[in-house]
């Protein structure tokens, strides 16, 4: 496969962590394997990064969603919504080179692209709120 550019590696990623929403009984290490052989990801390191960075900090980032989410328990939003959630709270928590607006706004044409209509304002408003509470903490 040829390489790929960020927001292809992010699509990758979001299907990734979509899929493993319906296997949440197995290992993702395994998950990731099969799926890299069957749908013939490239080994790319965001993608790879992403996927464990996620799961490996999921608690804090389902953590800073539940708090952004305006009294809806991350387990109650989409499957669709909270991979698209969780790809950007990952990213403006452990990818510091990419800016905070740059991370919103791939989320939101995630959303645009594979989403319900409905589902873009409220991942917006979530993303906008994260973004907001951690550039108050590093003002400070």
């Amino acid at each position: 496969m040829a390489k790929i550019n960020r927001r292809e590696a992010r699509e990758i990623l979001v299907g990734l962590l979509f899929e493993t929403e319906f296997r949440s009984d197995e290992d993702v290490n395994g998950i990731y394997a099969l799926a890299c052989e069957d749908r013939e990801i490239p080994d790319n390191d965001y993608i790879r990064r992403g996927y464990f960075g996620i799961y490996d900090n999921l608690d804090e980032i389902d953590t800073m969603i539940g708090k952004h989410s305006n009294g809806w328990k991350t387990h109650r939003l989409t499957k669709l919504s909270r991979s698209v959630l969780r790809l950007c709270v990952y990213e403006m928590l452990y990818e510091k080179e990419i800016p905070y607006n740059v991370s919103i706004n791939e989320a939101v044409e995630l959303s645009k692209k594979f989403d319900d209509d409905k589902a873009r304002p409220f991942i917006n408003g979530i993303l906008n709120s994260v973004k907001n509470e951690l550039e108050a903490v590093a003002e400070e």
